[in-house]
């Protein structure tokens, strides 16, 4: 008897616990960084895209999990047959979550606010096809090109490219208010930012009633909160030596997935010696890629030859270029006059691919004479000092942007790499709409940027998410740098 009561009181905890998970309406998600503020069209940290992208901010259409673009805010769209207009077609009965109406001046503020002179949109280059946004009447805008444009669909799926609005643009970077499925509730700088169900949303309403997104950027903490359920989900788990406990806990459930992420060693193409080709190719070949998986991300990541996803079907594998050498790499530097090597800046932001991998990569280049002085950054100091400020050598990172290999035709972006040909060649990519031709462009480019050195390309990133078991809806990949929680609910 007393062991039936056992059996019974036991029954009943594990039914009390499982009623009490389906019961749950809240998520508690980790992230690594916590971003720098919260309006994407005027930032480049992904941070901001992680916590507001669909959650928060929506676009004309939008990136699916598996990287297909669809519907968004425009239900339907038209497209002129010289590929020069794109009428779109907005859905009706959409607010704002201050209950002001969408409709197509505000695809109109925001496009043309992106694109202005004065933009500080990070994607900029994103909209430049654009020649003129007209507003036909409240829910029909039209989008005429200067030449046409076959990515446009995809541009406009970006974070930088979601609609806001002019009344409240101002105080968007702390307080931001879109169309999506949560509404944004709080923000404990340095703690969590919150968020509450949007209870008008014009499409499916999102199950969970609310969410907060946690930052632990420490490995070990990441892990001590995982293990002992301070938080639910931890997407980007930054511990990778640990998944194989998690996965053999029956209490969590770990996904590892694709992310957009080429992460590169970036080298300061404006600054000497690294404006010589016969440099940034030393430094290449003194790079051992799967060291740098193995040691810092436990053998997870896939090895890049150039700035492309692997799996991307235009993929090129050019790693064989940029083979690990260390003997060629000191007969390069030689060869530029520098045989005893030299000495420059490594700057390393948070994320541990960087601070772990750039140990490693010290250590490579220290083997072929590169003293390379490492600074560990914080990634507010990273943005403004490194990447705005052109100020280092070389840095890690990694670009989790959708095919974003047109970043290396802009002469002003942080590695400065200024190349007319390949500007030319990106120019003719965004005209050119046939698929093929295409194909033959991006190959031309990823080759292109592959022979010029232009930075140390290491590996995609892979994306290890961590979750209680049973949650359900989470990406397993990243097309762009999101936490989608549209569609995410307890058992």
């Amino acid at each position: 008897m007393k062991y039936l009561t056992n059996l019974l009181l036991a029954g009943s905890a594990s039914l009390f616990a499982s009623v009490a998970m389906a019961q749950n309406t809240n998520l508690r998600v980790a992230m690594q960084l916590e971003p720098p503020n919260l309006d994407p069209t005027a930032g480049a940290a992904q941070a901001i895209d992680s916590v507001v992208y669909s959650n928060i901010f929506e676009g004309l259409t939008r990136f699916m999990s598996d990287g297909s673009v669809v519907p968004g805010l425009a239900k339907s769209w038209e497209i002129s047959g010289d590929g020069l207009s794109y009428t779109f077609h907005l859905q009706s009965g959409v607010t704002f979550h201050d209950g002001t109406t969408m409709d197509a001046e505000d695809v109109k503020f925001s496009l043309d606010r992106a694109r202005a002179e004065d933009s500080t949109n990070a994607q900029k280059a994103l909209f430049s096809s654009i020649a003129e946004v007209s507003v036909v009447d409240p829910l029909t805008v039209q989008i005429t090109l200067n030449a046409p444009n076959g990515s446009l669909l995809f541009n406009l799926a970006w974070g930088d490219a979601v609609i806001v609005a002019p009344e409240s643009i101002e105080t968007a970077a702390t307080k931001p208010i879109g169309t999506g499925a949560f509404m944004f509730s709080n923000w404990v700088q340095g703690d969590r930012i919150d968020i509450v169900r949007n209870p008008t949303y014009w499409g499916t309403p999102a199950t969970l009633d609310s969410a907060s997104f946690r930052f632990i950027s420490d490995p070990t903490a990441a892990f001590a909160a995982v293990m002992a359920e301070d938080v639910d989900v931890f997407v980007g788990f930054p511990a990778p030596e640990n998944l194989p406990q998690f996965e053999a806990d029956p209490r969590f459930q770990v996904l590892v997935g694709n992310t957009e992420g080429e992460t590169i060693l970036a080298m300061n193409n404006a600054l000497p010696p690294f404006d010589n080709v016969l440099v940034r190719q030393a430094v290449a070949h003194a790079i051992d890629r799967q060291a740098i998986i193995d040691g810092a991300m436990y053998g997870i990541g896939t090895p890049i030859g150039t700035h492309f996803a692997p799996h991307n079907p235009d993929y090129v594998d050019l790693t064989a270029l940029s083979a690990y050498d260390p003997e060629k790499s000191r007969a390069l530097l030689a060869e530029a006059g520098l045989p005893d090597g030299f000495t420059t800046t490594l700057k390393l932001p948070p994320p541990s691919y960087a601070r772990r991998g750039g140990e490693i990569i010290a250590a490579q280049l220290r083997a072929v004479g590169i003293t390379a002085e490492i600074e560990n950054q914080e990634w507010a100091q990273w943005l403004e000092n490194t990447f705005k400020g052109h100020d280092f050598g070389m840095t890690i990172v990694s670009h989790t942007e959708p095919m974003d290999i047109g970043i290396y035709a802009n002469p002003k972006y942080y590695f400065q790499y200024d190349n007319p040909a390949l500007q030319a060649l990106m120019t003719t990519l965004t005209s050119t709409t046939d698929p093929a031709a295409r194909s033959a462009l991006l190959a031309q480019a990823q080759t292109m940027i592959a022979e010029d050195y232009v930075n140390g390309y290491l590996f995609e990133l892979a994306v290890p998410t961590v979750a209680r078991a049973g949650i359900n809806g989470l990406w397993l990949n990243q097309p762009t740098a999101a936490i989608d929680l549209t569609a995410v609910s307890w058992p």
